[in-house]
């Protein structure tokens, strides 16, 4: 049976799935007990499964992921949840210097079988340290799973294949997409595999990598350059950013000999640049031009009234990489 579901519906049906189903697993954050989270992600849940396994906690994300971490080393699953990403900040001495390394320093010892969610992105106009896309900051520590769908019928299958995993996992959900769109989601349990990228649309001139809310951004350019002037985009869904898919990125690179990577976070030491240098270092002599990063500009999330502009728009994306071709007769 399928059901078109929203993003905060199909996560909502896939936690009381997962508690269900598991008495291992539990919920820990702020107000996603009685108040049913900040995007209502846990509504009802509290009244399900009772306070025990629905944790209303204290305003301390600090607190929350350090509780959880024990929790996770002794037998348990928890799921955490940060209200927004950008509040993850006072939480990172947890995570990257014990939640990332307890396995290595413990020679196997111990796993985290720990989930973080987190609502992530801009284009929502919230305020200041609401839009965060600090997804670098976690992709470059090792021991942790970065994982971002970009649709409803991927979110419910990534997060079960998560929870059924022993590795901790950093699970953000662009907020742009929570209520904007409604994609077939079966009733059923099912994964998606983490570390598996997916070809949303087949092409043979260009390939854009892309995740979360900036896929359908790119869908949309991809429509138009391929209706006004017969360009065909190939784009892939990175859907878990590590580890990432590089069979994939390299069967479609191979194909197009030209790659461009979309992402809202910044220019700088963002996840397209590790993306841009392994397709350079293993392809080189098969591309037909430099890898092309469009991305956030090197600055925070700005106001409500430029925000728009910060974000990879589709003509933003359409203009680049028309300026890409062009270079390219010269």
């Amino acid at each position: 049976m399928q059901r078109e579901l929203n993003l905060v519906q199909a996560l909502n049906e896939t936690l009381d799935l997962l508690l269900t189903d598991d008495d291992k697993i539990l919920l820990l954050g702020q107000d996603i007990g009685k108040n049913g989270g900040v995007f209502r992600v846990t509504e009802k849940l509290f009244h399900k499964f009772g306070d025990r396994r629905v944790v209303d906690t204290p305003l301390s994300e600090a607190g929350i992921v350090g509780c959880a971490i024990g929790l996770a080393l002794n037998g348990l699953k928890p799921i955490v949840e940060i209200e927004f990403f950008g509040f993850i900040y006072p939480a990172l001495e947890q995570i990257l210097s014990h939640l990332s390394r307890l396995r290595m320093r413990t020679q196997g010892k111990y796993e985290v079988p720990l989930i973080i969610r987190a609502p992530y992105g801009a284009g929502v106009r919230a305020p200041e340290l609401h839009s965060e896309s600090i997804e670098a900051l976690f992709f470059q520590s090792p021991g942790l799973k970065v994982v971002i769908p970009s649709n409803p019928y991927d979110a419910k299958g990534l997060l079960i294949a998560a929870s059924e995993g022993n590795d901790p996992v950093i699970f953000l959900e662009p907020m742009r997409i929570y209520r904007s769109m409604r994609h077939s989601v079966p009733l059923q349990r099912y994964t998606v595999p983490l570390g598996k990228a997916n070809i949303i649309k087949q092409g043979k001139d260009i390939t854009v990598i892309c995740w979360g809310a900036m896929v359908w951004n790119v869908v949309k350019a991809a429509e138009q350059l391929e209706k006004s002037q017969g360009i065909s985009v190939e784009i892939i869904d990175l859907r878990t950013l590590y580890p990432f898919d590089m069979d994939t990125i390299q069967e479609s690179v191979r194909k197009t000999q030209r790659a461009v990577i979309v992402h809202e976070a910044p220019l700088t030491g963002g996840v397209g640049a590790e993306l841009a240098a392994v397709i350079q270092d293993r392809m080189f002599g098969e591309l037909k031009s430099p890898v092309k990063r469009i991305t956030g500009f090197d600055v925070p999330v700005p106001q409500f009234s430029i925000e728009d502009y910060y974000l990879p728009s589709a003509d933003r994306i359409i203009h680049e990489i028309n300026q890409m071709l062009v270079s390219l007769k010269r």
